[in-house]
């Protein structure tokens, strides 16, 4: 079975099930987490309808997710957002305002606060996640150097409200599930050594052997996900390109 197709996710949702882990969106691990808990978080960046298709399997199996999406037609659709909040997921604001008003950051807040707005005007929304934007000079976090989520009634935010010396944080980034490698921003500082996977069978086996953590956040980002075909080479060999961009990117900016 290749990897990063629907039927390797359905895998391994069925994997984690067996193996007794809990599933709870982002805020509901905010405010009860479970001693055996994995955060399913979808950042929506571009083909919207893979993350339904990700939704509607999450209900088919009874379990929950966190889906960020952001203020682009690729991704912002009212319809397709209030069908998964529906599901029983959760649906927040995937914000990059930073990037919108070209590093000002009084700008972005102000952007920030109406794009959240226009968002919590369909869906109830309790916690945002920052886009990393690569190829941006900016960081999109940085607007909370000057700023509080918290003003605006936002309970959490990944990348400042988990501990990842308890929580283990692994991204699909980069098509790849070892991508911070190449991630220019999607990265989390940790002082625990956390086991280091590269595909999703060294992630079922560590599940089914009882070695992988015992708290996690897992991040998917469904556009890289589908059923084997045309599509799933194209998607592969375009990733690895951008991998490699990617990786010089960094360097230069070093």
């Amino acid at each position: 079975m290749k990897d990063f197709t629907y039927q390797k996710y359905e895998q391994l949702l069925d994997a984690l099930l067996l193996n007794g882990y809990t599933f709870q969106t982002f805020s509901q691990f905010l405010v009860n987490p479970a001693e055996r808990a994995v955060m399913l978080r979808h950042d929506v960046d571009d083909r919207r309808f893979h993350s339904l298709h990700f939704a509607r399997l999450q209900k088919k199996l009874g379990v929950v997710g966190t889906y960020y999406f952001r203020m682009f037609p690729q991704s912002f659709d009212t319809a397709l957002m209030q069908e998964i909040e529906q599901m029983g997921h959760e649906v927040g604001y995937h914000y990059e305002d930073m990037d919108f008003a070209n590093g000002d950051v009084d700008l972005a807040y102000d952007l920030f606060k109406k794009h959240l707005a226009q968002m919590r005007a369909v869906v109830n929304v309790k916690t945002i996640c920052m886009h990393g934007s690569p190829k941006s000079k900016y960081d999109n976090k940085d607007v909370w150097n000057k700023y509080r989520y918290q003003d605006q009634d936002i309970i959490g935010e990944p990348y400042f409200d988990l501990n990842y010396n308890q929580v283990f944080y692994i991204t699909d980034t980069g098509r790849r599930w070892d991508g911070f490698k190449v991630s220019v921003r999607d990265k989390v500082v940790s002082e625990k050594q956390f086991p280091i996977y590269q595909s999703t069978d060294d992630i079922l086996e560590a599940i089914n052997k009882n070695s992988f953590p015992k708290q996690v956040m897992m991040n998917f980002h469904p556009q890289r996900w589908m059923n084997p075909g045309w599509g799933w080479w194209k998607e592969k060999w375009l990733q690895s390109l951008k991998n490699q961009v990617k990786f010089w990117l960094i360097k230069i900016r070093k």
